[in-house]
């Protein structure tokens, strides 16, 4: 009897994601990219629940428990970039920002930062027990016209974690969050900043570079969008909503998040 019961729960389990995997298909980027383990077939299990259709759905019904760190170490890599080469990472029902002249540019960018005990709210004191993974959020700006919000759509997310990769992928619409294999983030020496994201064998992005502090600058590759360093930082940085769409359900899905630090505390890196 328990035999037959388990037989035919997973023939439902199964049909279920078949029907699933129609009504939301794989995607290049974004939440429904595909999720590889940065270990390769021996993390399969993990795979397999990480781009379960029907996981996924059944997460839906949970409240998204608001989550706190003490956010440190933080580096954003900003491109401008001709408007035209980012629509492709835009998704239907969403419309790229555009800025510049005529609108013939946007802003592509990666914000890396090392997280303080990342952890529910509800844990208090009790978050200084929990690590402090890096995570890595790829995105382009974007604009939802019919709530009028703005934001930013990650074509891309990932941290260093596997229990946070499958939390935040499976918990939170707007994450794809992918798992890295290594990742660090921080000073290395008085005039140097260190940035390495190592994807080994998974799905996570990769980069790596060596910063350093520079003055603000009066020119750059920013100035056909841009006309002052200034003007640049006060559209990245407070851009701290995030917009996703669920075509399924007909809606877009916002996430919000503080992270903290003002513009009179950044400076410039080369």
């Amino acid at each position: 009897m328990i035999f037959r019961v388990a037989v035919a729960a997973a023939g439902v389990a199964a049909g279920a994601e078949m029907v699933l995997r129609r009504r939301r298909p794989r995607t290049a980027h974004g939440r429904y990219a595909d999720w590889v383990h940065p270990g390769g077939a021996a993390a399969r299990p993990l795979q397999a629940l990480a781009n379960s259709r029907a996981v996924r759905a059944a997460c839906e019904v949970f409240p998204v428990p608001a989550m706190v760190s003490d956010i440190t170490d933080v580096v954003y890599v900003n491109y401008a970039v001709p408007a035209d080469r980012l629509l492709p990472l835009v998704p239907h029902g969403l419309e790229l920002q555009r800025v510049g002249p005529g609108g013939d540019w946007a802003v592509f960018t990666f914000l890396t930062y090392r997280h303080g005990h990342l952890g529910p709210a509800v844990a208090g004191g009790l978050r200084r027990l929990l690590p402090s993974p890096v995570q890595t959020n790829w995105r382009v700006y974007v604009h939802d016209r019919r709530s009028g919000h703005s934001g930013v759509h990650f074509v891309t997310t990932a941290i260093d974690r596997a229990a946070h990769a499958l939390g935040g992928r499976l918990l939170c619409e707007a994450l794809p969050m992918h798992l890295l294999r290594h990742a660090a983030v921080g000073a290395v020496d008085d005039a140097a900043v260190l940035l390495r994201l190592d994807p080994g064998l998974g799905s996570g992005p990769d980069a790596e570079a060596r910063l350093t502090p520079a003055p603000i600058p009066a020119d750059g590759p920013w100035r056909p969008a841009f006309d002052t360093y200034e003007d640049m930082l006060a559209y990245v940085v407070p851009q701290d909503r995030a917009l996703s769409v669920q075509p399924w359900h007909h809606r877009v899905t916002r996430q919000e998040i503080r992270l903290g630090p003002s513009r009179t505390r950044i400076g410039a890196l080369r």
